[in-house]
């Protein structure tokens, strides 16, 4: 009996080494007392590039073989490479048996089959030569999908293996594609297994082996093309972060399906209990060194989850934990929806002294650091700020349940009635910066729209945000679980998450123009977002100057760090030699705002040119240009602007329509400040951010930007038949319920 890889503990039926699962870079785990091992080689380390058999490569791994036998392992072998062979054998016989007017003609392809008779016997005969060679016996044994179907072939099977093991005998399996009844080996892929890779697998289930090792002409499972610098070897395969991210490469040169094949014949065999390693059948003594534990090719592993470390599993963990959640949430009563959020709304009030203590850490922290002010300033938390969250909260509690809402209902045909629904999106990704008020009100709407979350926010926020993650959570009941709302703590993990567009439906980056245009670059998720607040107030010449004064100090001075404070501010011409905008000027600077100048309006003002029009100064800092008219505004805004929120200030109703009609941004105001542009402000509780995108939600974006729709058919046994039995009259129905149940 071999002695066991490694020191072991039970763990779901398997003897796992669990004091080696933190470090899966330099040791292995398998199952216990390895004995009986199948080993496939593929076609391509069969045969050299030009068909013919590798000699050096076949002669190792039976020296292999030979080693392993000695230490009483019992090894399987399934060989490829039969039909590749027999092909470059016929091909040559038809060669020297050709005329010259023959090789004129057009030379029809060899027959699979024949080839496939022709190579077995070939490869067959160099196998009991090489083992020969080693004082080792061989035995051939063809097999068809079919023969799996017959139970006294399994169980015959089973016995003749388990007699030819005893006596040290080296099983050689290979599918009989000589006789198989298959349209070609090449083609079909149908059956009980399609290929020497699934056939591996299906021996290993059958034979009770304990471990299966498939030999490629590459190191093992790369992250994309083995070609392409860009591809990493991954050491353990994970079905659930793994089977959507790998790219595969080109079909084996000679060989059935390649990678692709391989890696679907060991999670079949591993999620059946039976690990698995893909690794390079090019190297002399790769089984021996897998069956020493190193860290050789890719393991395959039903319990993969446990044997690498949280950071490559963490990722799409905690988004499908999300939205199994999320579908629990939706299962609630509106009423008990509502509980939850005030539920939260009474945590954070009566856990605001934890709250402010971490959050002036944090504060001291950034202050320690020599962060910017404005960043400080969204950075902190005061007692009033909790209690306007908390009251934002009650508000969005109160508000009308949005999930379940029939938007729509028509009648199709007699009896089919059709129903627009609106429903939650299903899991959003919001990454913020150095806000963690942002954080109390995404996870309120999340939870009034019925979404799962995950949360990535600032690292100057990492406690103020752990400590509000934490209130809420504790808040939101065990039916419908915590991991409703994640809260990512590592940088590390956004790649990993942006890469899952089949579990996240929607990402927000709420940031600097840096940020939103880094995760915009780098994910196939849909993102919604802004990537600059550049707002603009324009004075018309027909504007009430003190109303100017008002309104523009408020839009630049209530909260500079904002992304609906305005940025650039515009005057008409005629207002440049008045007392008003002079005192405008003075006002602003008396309140600490350094102003830059565009082109006419550094000339005309005596200010310092701005170095780009199209800038967000995030702080106490403007731009201000002067224009002709109320379209020069329109045009300036449309060059330099972002899509946020711009205003005009004027008394002139038809310049104000002109501008309202014509700007072209997410939101256009008349005589109020740019600040107005808010969730709460706009009564929609609170805001995930406010987009700049032109599809699904525009503006500050509140529950029903997180809401989509869908279809519900109510029948009485219709059907379409070619439409033959059906009268379509397409009729609207009123709405006497607005919500679905």
């Amino acid at each position: 009996m071999p002695t066991p890889l490694v020191s072991t503990m039970s763990c779901n039926g398997y003897a796992l080494d669990m004091d080696n699962t933190d470090n899966m870079d330099s040791s292995r785990v398998f199952v216990k007392d390895v004995k009986r091992i199948v080993v496939k080689v593929g076609t391509a380390v069969v045969t050299r590039g030009d068909g013919r058999l590798a000699l050096g490569r076949l002669g190792a791994l039976c020296e292999q073989i030979k080693e392993l036998n000695s230490q009483g392992y019992e090894i399987v072998l399934v060989s490829s490479g039969a039909v590749g062979l027999g092909r470059q054998r016929l091909k040559y016989r038809r060669l020297i048996n050709s005329s010259f007017a023959d090789l004129q003609k057009p030379q029809v392809e060899l027959d699979g089959k024949a080839c496939a008779a022709v190579g077995q016997n070939s490869i067959m005969a160099l196998y009991d030569t090489l083992f020969s060679e080693l004082d080792m016996t061989s035995a051939q044994l063809l097999v068809t999908d079919n023969d799996f179907r017959d139970k006294d072939f399994r169980r015959q099977l089973n016995e003749t293996v388990k007699s030819l093991l005893s006596l040290r005998v080296v099983p050689v399996f290979n599918e009989n594609d000589a006789v198989s009844t298959r349209k070609a080996p090449y083609e079909d892929s149908s059956g009980i297994f399609w290929d020497n890779d699934s056939l591996a697998a299906l021996l290993a289930l059958e034979l009770k082996a304990d471990l299966l090792v498939l030999l490629s002409d590459v190191e093992g499972l790369y992250s994309g093309p083995p070609a392409d610098p860009e591809s990493e070897l991954i050491q353990t395969y994970v079905r659930e972060k793994h089977q959507c991210e790998i790219t595969f490469g080109d079909k084996s040169r000679v060989g059935r399906g390649g990678m692709t094949a391989k890696v679907k014949a060991a999670v079949n065999a591993a999620y059946a209990g039976i690990p698995v390693v893909i690794t390079s059948g090019f190297s002399a003594e790769n089984i021996i060194k897998v069956l020493q534990g190193e860290a050789i090719g890719t393991l395959f592993h039903q319990d993969a989850h446990l044997l690498v470390g949280d950071n490559e599993v963490g990722a799409r963990e905690m988004a499908v934990a999300a939205r199994d959640c999320s579908r629990r949430l939706q299962a609630l009563s509106s009423e008990e929806r509502k509980k939850i959020l005030l539920d939260i709304a009474d945590a954070l009030e009566a856990n605001e002294s934890k709250i402010m203590a971490e959050n002036d850490a944090d504060v001291a922290a950034a202050q320690e650091a020599g962060y910017d002010k404005s960043l400080i300033s969204r950075l902190a938390l005061k007692p009033e700020k909790i209690l306007s969250l908390a009251n934002n909260i009650r508000v969005l509690a109160n508000m009308e349940d949005p999930i379940g809402h029939i938007l729509k209902r028509t009648e199709l045909a007699d009896g089919l009635i059709l129903e627009k629904t609106s429903c939650p999106l299903g899991v959003l990704l919001i990454v913020f910066e150095s806000r963690p008020d942002a954080l109390v009100q995404i996870a309120s709407l999340a939870i009034r729209s019925g979404n799962g979350l995950l949360l990535k926010g600032g690292k100057e926020a990492k406690k103020s945000n752990e400590i509000l993650h934490q209130i809420i959570t504790e808040a939101i009941p065990e039916k419908v679980g915590g991991r409703l709302i994640g809260l990512v703590t590592s940088r590390d993990e956004i790649p990993d998450l942006l890469k899952l567009d089949d579990v996240i439906d929607l990402v927000i980056p709420r940031g600097s123009n840096r940020l939103v245009t880094q995760i915009k670059g780098s994910t196939k998720i849909p993102v919604l977002g802004h990537a600059d607040g550049i707002c603009h107030v324009y004075v018309d010449k027909s504007a009430n100057m003190e109303m100017v004064k008002q309104i523009v100090l408020d839009a630049k001075i209530d909260y500079p760090a904002a992304c609906n404070a305005m940025e650039t501010l515009l005057v008409h011409k005629d207002l440049v030699p008045t007392d008003g905008l002079n005192d405008l000027i003075v006002k602003l600077r008396i309140e600490g705002v350094t102003l830059f100048g565009g082109p006419k309006a550094s000339t005309l003002l005596g200010v310092p040119e701005a170095n780009s029009l199209h800038y967000e100064y995030n702080s106490l800092a403007c731009t201000i240009e002067v224009v002709d008219d109320v379209y020069a505004a329109i045009d300036h805004i449309h060059e330099h602007g972002s899509g946020h929120t711009e205003c005009i200030i004027a008394e002139d109703k038809e310049a104000a329509k002109v501008f309202l009609r014509r700007v072209d941004s997410a939101a256009v105001f008349h005589n109020a400040s740019t600040r107005f542009c808010d969730g709460a402000r706009f009564g929609l509780g609170a805001e995930v951010g406010i987009s700049t995108s032109r599809i699904h939600a525009r503006g500050p974006v509140g529950v029903e930007g997180l809401l989509t729709t869908r279809w519900i058919l109510k029948g009485s046994g219709q059907v379409v038949d070619g439409d033959k039995g059906v009268d379509y009259i397409h009729k609207d129905i009123a709405i006497e319920s607005e919500i679905y149940t």
